[in-house]
């Protein structure tokens, strides 16, 4: 892989890999899978943590409120996050620009589970984006949300999570509030980081949610009011 001079690495291949490509995009779904605090190995599409997306890829497909979104994932060059290189940020920044290169400005949802909701949210302040989706995400404290301005970000943890925390989880949503056009939060009753416990339920909210985002006057927002409120957040 090529280097910069600053020793990081450049992109050598694509980082947008559509999934569903309508021949008119008019929005964009693009999907973030999780990956390593640290590891300088190339991802694979094999590795667990992509193929865990592929049931929220095809839910949210099917799932779609109209027939001209597309749907794509990003393509990291590497398995980690590396400090304070946030490899996944610059492979999700790549790819958003190339969606807008072959989509043209259309609002897309960011779709992210753990360390991709951590990229996800990082990358929200690029001019597609209008929200972010993160399931259980790495959202440790001090995680910026500026660039959260006008978008709207909403979270699922499940309360079993032993990986990453529901907690920061929630304080980084209360965090956003202050910046963003909407941030919620609802809690998965027995989920696991892996969302290996109540598979379905995670899939079917996620999808929900998404088709919401897109289409918000026509499709109704899946989760109770009280996501969106200054108390405890719900579990579903």
């Amino acid at each position: 892989m090529r280097q910069d001079a600053s020793g990081h690495p450049v992109p050598d291949a694509h980082a947008l890999l559509p999934r569903r490509s309508p021949p008119a995009p008019g929005a964009a779904v693009v999907v973030l899978h999780g990956g390593q605090a640290t590891s300088e190995r190339r991802t694979r599409s094999w590795q667990a943590a992509a193929l865990r997306m592929d049931p929220f890829v095809r839910a949210v497909t099917a799932g779609l409120p109209r027939q001209d979104v597309l749907v794509a994932q990003v393509r990291y060059r590497l398995r980690g996050w590396n400090g304070h290189r946030a490899d996944p940020v610059r492979d999700a920044r790549q790819a958003l620009d190339e969606l807008a290169e072959l989509a043209g400005p259309v609002p897309t949802v960011l779709l992210g589970h753990s360390m991709g909701g951590r990229a996800a949210l990082r990358a929200a302040g690029h001019p597609q984006v209008r929200a972010v989706v993160a399931l259980a995400p790495w959202w440790p404290p001090g995680e910026p949300v500026e660039q959260l301005a006008g978008r709207h970000v909403l979270a699922l943890h499940g309360d079993r999570d032993r990986v990453t925390s529901p907690a920061e989880t929630a304080d980084c949503v209360r965090r956003a509030r202050r910046t963003a056009a909407r941030a919620g939060m609802a809690v998965i009753g027995g989920g696991d980081h892996a969302m290996l416990r109540r598979p379905g339920l995670w899939h079917r909210t996620a999808a929900a949610v998404v088709a919401h985002l897109l289409d918000p006057e026509g499709t109704p927002d899946p989760l109770p009011g009280d996501c969106y409120g200054a108390g405890d957040f719900p579990v579903l």
